[in-house]
């Protein structure tokens, strides 16, 4: 069985990749208008306030999922969904470095067994060092029983 919290102290809060993206603004078109998006602001690049919509920052991936050291759970895992905050609006041409760490790791006891609950956050930030938004994504892993 798997120690949460030893996972917790071993591996939250720490970087464990970075990757530099150019937004381009056909592509965040096309992931607003994919996504069912209306609003002028994040569907035509001449709107005055252009920006990329959450959906668009859900599509951005860094290198990594998990520390290249993180042990294997077991199981197959499957996608938990995702959740973006936006601190500031992100505009097409800008660069933005996105910082990847482990923000939480959890379980639920399901019907089906346990449950172990990964939240990868990948920070978004401007060339400045300003925080612009975070988008997490939550990798379900259903642990295997023992044998």
């Amino acid at each position: 069985m798997v120690d949460i919290e030893e996972l917790k102290s071993q591996f939250l809060n720490q970087d464990f990749d970075s990757k530099e993206f150019k937004l381009d603004p056909d592509r965040i078109v096309t992931v607003a208008k994919a996504s069912g998006e209306t609003r002028p602001e994040f569907t035509d690049p001449q709107h005055p306030e252009f920006q990329a919509p959450p959906a668009f920052l859900c599509s951005l991936a860094s290198g990594r999922h998990l520390p290249i050291d993180f042990p294997s759970l077991g199981g197959i895992p499957m996608d938990g969904g995702k959740a973006v905050t936006i601190h500031k609006p992100i505009h097409a041409g800008q660069t933005v470095i996105g910082r990847t760490h482990l923000h939480d790791i959890y379980d639920k006891k399901g019907r089906s067994g346990r449950m172990i609950l990964v939240v990868a956050r990948m920070e978004l930030f401007d060339t400045d060092d300003n925080h612009l938004a975070s988008a997490d994504s939550r990798m379900v892993i259903r642990e295997r029983e023992a044998s």
